[in-house]
């Protein structure tokens, strides 16, 4: 691609979902008057992973102390419900149970109570009769109760974002996927589908399910692979709507980054039940019937993912049987709320988290932020980003700043 004098941008955002929006706004805050371009493929923001999640706030109390995922979850949800309020974004601090349905589980819920009490998080555990006072219809041997959970439209709150964005002068560009991306030295150039060019000082990668990608297109190795997994969802039927108050998970596999399904009650107060986690046969592929021929054979071809599907297929097996299988599905409800029939469930939309393997067959188990000169690159972004959202976008925006030698506290 050929370069010319002089940038469009002083920086070019790939990706419209809520981390890069996150990111732009940031940069626009910190660095006021700096250029920033967002660039993404499809008509509006957040129709991918930011707009078909279950819109939970996550407290942070799953995640290692220390990590990534721990500071910018406890920190982002509580920015979060600030940001909401400020902007009259529905939402609400609800609380949530992590019930143990077995004694197996009880020796894992304990240690997500010394979790959450390291990383800051008020928790407190439950007997029978606590359970039933928040949950009257849930059944369990013990939970633990974390305050600080809550529901948002986190669609809504990227669009607010984007307002907030262009409000401060940078332009995002819908329908503008990128298709080649250049550089030399202290500048980088982004060729769009509709073949506009694009000239910018710094480039940030926050392409969700394309992350690797739009960083191979770059040049540079991002050392990892996207393999996506389709998360399914059922909704409760209106009249069995009351047997579920607020949030109600189980107790997750630490061997895993997925939660298990678990009962959502949403802000327009519908109640979603799920996710599974199985192979998507597309990076966008929300049904069985989606089928993408190169993102199905990039999978295939890994091996990291051959990996992965070798260490859990067990695990993996029993998830395929849940997506194929209504009765099955209800099972797994049934040991938090026994009294869901099957045909109190309803099918709902699905979503597709981003999921970083590494070559070993390894999850990536924490956000993912790598640079390579004139670029920052978000390679594993899946929940809880959402909800630490804002936190991440500041840790983008510092390091894109730099980039620039701009010296800003983010």
């Amino acid at each position: 691609m050929a370069f010319a004098a002089g940038y469009d941008s002083d920086v070019l955002v790939i990706g419209g979902g809520i981390v890069g929006l996150s990111a732009a706004y940031a940069i626009t805050r910190a660095a006021p008057g700096t250029r920033v371009t967002v660039l993404e493929k499809e008509r509006g923001p957040a129709l991918h992973q930011t707009g078909r999640n279950s819109g939970v706030i996550h407290s942070g109390v799953y995640y290692r102390p220390g990590s990534l995922k721990a500071r910018f979850a406890v920190r982002g949800a509580a920015e979060m419900v600030k940001f909401c309020a400020e902007y009259d974004i529905p939402h609400e601090v609800t609380g949530k149970l992590i019930v143990a349905t077995e004694r197996s589980e009880l020796p894992r819920l304990h240690a997500l109570v010394q979790r959450g009490r390291e990383n800051g998080i008020p928790v407190r555990e439950l007997g029978p009769p606590q359970i039933a006072e928040h949950e009257p219809h849930v059944r369990g041997l013990a939970a633990i109760h974390v305050g600080t959970t809550g529901v948002c439209d986190f669609g809504a709150v990227a669009a607010q974002l984007a307002r907030l964005v262009e409000a401060a002068g940078g332009r995002i560009r819908y329908g503008s996927e990128a298709r080649v991306i250049g550089r030399r030295r202290s500048e980088v150039a982004v060729r769009t589908a509709d073949g506009a060019v694009l000239r910018a000082r710094a480039l940030v990668n926050c392409a969700g399910l394309h992350c690797d990608r739009v960083a191979r297109l770059a040049g540079d190795d991002p050392g990892m692979r996207i393999v996506p997994f389709r998360g399914e969802y059922y909704e409760l039927v209106p009249e069995r709507r009351h047997l579920v108050r607020g949030l109600v998970y189980p107790v997750p596999d630490p061997a895993f980054p997925f939660l298990g399904v678990h009962l959502t009650r949403g802000i327009e107060g519908s109640v979603h039940i799920g996710p599974n986690a199985v192979p998507a046969l597309a990076r966008e592929g929300y049904d069985w019937r989606t089928i993408r021929p190169r993102d199905l054979a990039g999978t295939l071809a890994y091996p990291g993912a051959w990996q992965l599907a070798r260490h859990h297929w067990r695990y993996g097996a029993g998830e395929l049987h849940r997506s194929l299988s209504k009765r099955a599905f209800a099972d797994a409800v049934r040991r938090l709320l026994p009294e869901v029939a099957d045909e109190d469930l309803v099918a709902a939309p699905a979503g597709v988290r981003a999921q970083a393997v590494l070559p070993d067959g390894t999850l990536a188990d924490d956000f993912l932020i790598r640079e390579t000169p004139g670029m920052v690159h978000v390679l594993n972004a899946p929940s809880p980003a959402a909800t630490a959202s804002l936190p991440i976008g500041r840790e983008v925006a510092s390091r894109a700043l730099a980039v620039l030698g701009a010296g800003v506290s983010v």
